[in-house]
């Protein structure tokens, strides 16, 4: 199976770069199962039912979100109407939607997607995440049940993320982080057959502080005064994220590639 996830879309920028790109990168790339991260699609900060409407629209099957997911109320019931959004496992207990679900490619195939969000440097305490994603994955053995599992890792924590990648491998297809915004280069297959990277990075524009247009953060970094509010920055997006190859019989990762699409990270013509 070819499953592709894109990391965090930022604003406007990221918004546009999904719904132009998308489509085209799904044909090019004969993509079976796609997945973005919506958490920061909507002004920078959460997502819109419209927004994410979009989205899949465009190619997505299933928008994971975050820390932000119900920073715009709307997604409260938007989320319990709609299966193919993704909230964190962990969020709270008694939150609307769902933290993992099973859907199915064109050819039948099963894919499980969930997220959980991290415990580290987060402004408030989550549950546990590895415990609540063990017991999330039980019922779905890799290759058993599903012909491919994915898990995206919101966290702060570099180090979070990669302990969460080790502690899924053999279990899950695909371990992938998000939240940072930053791309990582350490794409790789771990030893149980579990496709890994730190962070997917953003798809938004990166001439930038992480997404943001860049005057406010520097002014408060610089003076530790605010003077206004973050506003996501509006040049052409990259889209980054990662390509993955599983094997339908067992579920285990083949092939592993970081994604740099268009915008600053693209890859130079040689």
């Amino acid at each position: 199976m070819k499953i592709l996830f894109l990391g965090d879309i930022v604003g406007r920028a990221g918004r546009k770069a999904i719904t132009e790109r998308l489509a085209g990168l799904r044909e090019r790339w004969k993509l079976d199962f796609v997945v973005v991260n919506g958490e920061n699609a909507t002004g920078g900060m959460g997502l819109t039912a419209d927004h994410a409407k979009s989205f899949f629209a465009a190619g997505a099957d299933v928008v994971t979100l975050g820390d932000h997911a119900f920073d715009h109320k709307e997604m409260l019931s938007f989320s319990e109407r709609e299966p193919r959004i993704v909230r964190p496992l962990n969020y709270a207990k008694g939150a609307p939607g769902r933290g993992i679900g099973v859907y199915a490619d064109a050819r039948g195939r099963k894919v499980v997607v969930a997220q959980v969000l991290g415990q580290v440097f987060m402004k408030r305490p989550f549950d546990d995440p590895f415990a609540t994603i063990e017991a999330a994955l039980k019922p779905y053995p890799r290759g058993g049940q599903a012909q491919a599992v994915l898990v995206d890792v919101h966290c702060e924590a570099t180090s979070e993320k990669m302990a969460m990648g080790h502690f899924l491998d053999g279990r899950a297809s695909v371990v992938v982080g998000t939240h940072t915004h930053v791309p990582t280069g350490d794409a790789m297959i771990l030893p149980g057959g579990t496709a890994y990277q730190t962070d997917a990075g953003m798809c938004g524009d990166y001439n930038s502080v992480i997404g943001m247009d860049k005057a406010e953060p520097l002014r408060r970094f610089v003076t530790g005064m605010a003077k206004g509010r973050f506003e996501p920055g509006l040049g052409e997006a990259t889209l980054a994220g990662l390509y993955v190859e599983t094997d339908d019989a067992t579920g285990r990762a083949t092939r592993v590639e970081m994604v740099r699409e268009g915008g600053r990270l693209a890859p130079a013509a040689p």
